[in-house]
């Protein structure tokens, strides 16, 4: 009889096609590291009731593994970059962006309610390119 992987035990076997990227792991989530500073980091979590993805500080809850993992392997592929909102040196919101048709559109955010809302507003662009659509 098979047992049936976790989620972070599924994702350890993918990464095992790229051996180049780092990763850690604790019982109950990993995070994989971009493979240099133009990416950003992707960890999840499994609870007994529901899984979080977080890129950066962007997150999302899901129920299903599946799901889960789904947007996890988005997170990794050149199709998802992650736009990030600061005022001066401060993150204040992460959206998560999909290309369709050599455009990009926000899929969700998450953001804080106080930022520093008088400095000077910046953008930046990660986005980590290891699976290729």
């Amino acid at each position: 009889m098979f047992k049936k992987m976790n989620a972070i035990e599924e994702i350890k076997q993918k990464l095992e096609k790229y051996p180049h990227l780092k990763y850690e792991e604790t019982s109950n989530s990993i995070s994989i590291y971009p493979e240099n500073e133009a990416g950003f980091i992707i960890t999840l979590e499994e609870n007994s009731t529901n899984y979080t993805v977080a890129f950066d500080s962007w997150h999302e809850i899901f129920e299903d593994k599946e799901e889960a993992l789904n947007c996890l392997a988005f997170g990794l592929s050149d199709s998802c970059r992650l736009k990030i909102s600061s005022k001066g040196t401060t993150p204040y919101k992460w959206e998560v962006q999909a290309e369709e048709n050599n455009e990009w559109f926000t899929d969700s955010e998450t953001g804080l309610i106080f930022i520093p809302f008088w400095r000077k507003s910046v953008i930046t662009y990660k986005q980590n390119n290891v699976l290729k659509e």
